[in-house]
């Protein structure tokens, strides 16, 4: 199963964004130790030095699931400011949110069912069974088509017809995870982290 995290200074200063780089280190060991295979999709960099003001990554494998889980909400850095060492404030918060990774735009089976055309056209139309109706298996999208004569040629139509379908349905997809993406960074409680991270070394104290 494939989850996609983001990781998120939210709008924080240098020093959440610095916290996200240490997470996504973090985040690497412990899906390597979970046999959970994590790819970088985009980074958004910080004006800082080695920071990220976001990440956003896909996870596979069994425990996918179970590790955005551990990854999901405040997350908190303890650690005095390696960017400011006068500044008192040494909390910095950010946060981890799962998203469901798009659908794909193509492949799958399409099922083919042959039918008898229908409407206007005369006697051709009504005595031939021209006429097919395709079936994308995995989303269950339907398309007929009868506009040819050609049962071969209503297929490589309809078939054209479901692939422009799942790219409609692929690009919504797209655009839903853009605004919950957009939505996560401005949304973070500061307080009640679900995991907490120690120091310069960034140790768990979970």
């Amino acid at each position: 199963m494939m989850m996609l995290l983001q990781l998120s200074s939210a709008q924080g200063p240098a020093e959440c964004e610095l916290a996200v780089t240490h997470a996504l280190r973090r985040l690497h060991h412990e899906a390597e130790a979970q046999n959970v295979r994590l790819g970088i999709i985009e980074q958004v960099a910080s004006q800082a030095r080695d920071a990220h003001r976001s990440v956003l990554v896909s996870l596979d494998g069994e425990h996918a699931a179970n590790l955005a889980r551990r990854w999901t909400g405040t997350l908190l850095w303890i650690c005095k400011s390696p960017l400011r060492p006068a500044h008192r404030r040494k909390n910095w918060y950010f946060a981890g949110q799962p998203f469901s990774a798009p659908e794909e735009a193509e492949g799958g089976e399409i099922r083919f069912e042959a039918m008898r055309a229908s409407g206007p056209g005369g006697q051709h139309v009504n005595k031939t069974d021209s006429a097919v109706r395709a079936t994308h298996v995995a989303t269950g999208i339907s398309v007929k088509v009868q506009s040819e004569r050609s049962q071969h040629d209503n297929k490589r139509l309809a078939r054209l017809l479901i692939q422009q379908r799942l790219a409609d349905r692929q690009e919504q997809s797209v655009q839903e995870l853009r605004l919950q993406r957009r939505d996560a960074h401005h949304r973070v409680e500061r307080g009640n982290a679900v995991r907490t991270f120690s120091g310069s070394a960034f140790t768990p104290l979970d």
